[in-house]
């Protein structure tokens, strides 16, 4: 593997430091999340205790005082060698996807009243933008928001909710003009507990079991007009903005999960025989090893580009589309091709390659499909 140049000593330690909370909070009880469908939130505080939440957060409001997405990157790296995807999702949702909206849009009244919880990990968060109804058309979300006094009341419902029985705080896109598209979407903060806000079943996914996967039902949710994020209108134009650190998020992953699968598959290799031999010593084997090494080796050297990019604010809506698409694909790719390695015990629950490759297959749905990845850099080319 080609050295790596995007991180200093600092994020080695911090690598050390969570690698450690991976091993002693997460991977014993995988499974048992695993079976629950959840994991267990004492863990996500705990998390918060050690400082892995909201490391951008200023330390005036408890957080490390951090703006630097690799530290982000890391977690995601040592999440996905563990083998703990589903498990440590809720981690990687709250910190690179849900974040950005706490600490860019919001008044400080709100800063202070929900970055504290945020963290240190009483607080978790989730967004809900996906309905029933509509996929990644987000200008079409049927969820209204109407003005009523000092109140919006929220009617409507989502679904695929990451986060979505665990969550504390729900970042809800609804329309506050339904007779606008894009400019009639905002976004409002709806916390646990809010008269008519309802939870539906955790959804039975074909992978990522540990990740709670909820419907959201709103029914006449009187939501505060200080729980506004941002301007009446401006929601859609907000998730837009940050779409490409979501999907640069998803890429890193991504790239993490399929080098975790073929490190496996290596070892697996050196140590399975057939006819006398290793398997891993024959041609074809040798072969698909040798593409996928070479193929995970340029991607890594694309998301770091991409990383060094959003450091600088220079990441564009079409780079992190690109990415998105293709790493995910790979790593569909890698998961199926280290499984037939694998042979018939790649497809036993108790090798962590079945769980990989199971995992794997949301990452080309989720954060946008990656058809829709296609579509947004075929437009750049001004198609």
């Amino acid at each position: 593997m080609l050295s790596r140049t995007i991180y200093n000593d600092d994020h080695d330690l911090f690598r050390d430091s969570f690698r450690t909370f991976v091993q002693k909070e997460i991977v014993p009880r995988a499974d048992e999340w695993e079976q629950a469908g959840l994991v267990d939130t004492a863990m996500f505080k705990t998390a918060g205790e050690n400082g892995f939440l909201a490391m951008e957060v200023d330390t005036e409001h408890g957080g490390g005082g951090v703006d630097d997405f690799r530290f982000n990157c890391v977690i995601n790296e040592e999440i996905q060698a563990a083998g703990v995807m589903a498990s440590g999702m809720c981690i990687t949702l709250h910190n690179d996807i849900c974040l950005p909206y706490f600490t860019r849009y919001t008044t400080d009244e709100q800063k202070a009243r929900w970055l504290p919880g945020i963290a240190s990990g009483e607080l978790m968060t989730a967004i809900a933008m996906t309905e029933p109804g509509t996929g990644s058309d987000l200008a079409g979300v049927r969820t209204t928001a109407i003005k009523d006094g000092d109140s919006y009341i929220l009617n409507g419902s989502k679904t695929f909710i990451t986060n979505g029985i665990n969550s504390s705080l729900v970042i809800v896109a609804a329309k506050t003009d339904p007779e606008q598209a894009h400019r009639g979407m905002s976004l409002l903060v709806v916390e646990e507990g809010m008269e008519g806000f309802s939870r539906g079943r955790n959804l039975d996914k074909i992978g990522m079991h540990a990740q709670d996967t909820a419907e959201l039902i709103f029914e006449d949710v009187r939501v505060p007009a200080e729980n506004l994020l941002g301007g009446e209108g401006e929601g859609f134009f907000m998730l837009v903005n940050n779409l490409p650190r979501e999907r640069l998020s998803l890429s890193a992953s991504a790239v993490a999960h399929a080098q975790a699968a073929f490190d496996w598959t290596v070892e697996y290799c050196r140590e399975r025989e057939a006819f006398g031999q290793p398997i891993g010593s024959f041609q074809n084997s040798k072969f698909k090893l040798a593409e996928m090494k070479t193929e995970l080796d340029i991607a890594r050297v694309f998301i770091d580009r991409q990383v060094e990019a959003y450091l600088k604010d220079e990441l564009t809506a079409d780079d992190a589309a690109e990415a998105k698409w293709w790493t995910t694909e790979l790593e569909n790719r890698v998961t199926d091709t280290c499984l037939q390695l694998h042979g018939g015990f790649g497809y036993m629950e108790e090798y962590p390659i079945a769980r990989a490759w199971r995992d794997a297959r949301v990452q080309k749905i989720y954060g946008g499909t990656n058809e829709i990845m296609k579509e947004i850099i075929g437009r750049s080319l001004g198609f």
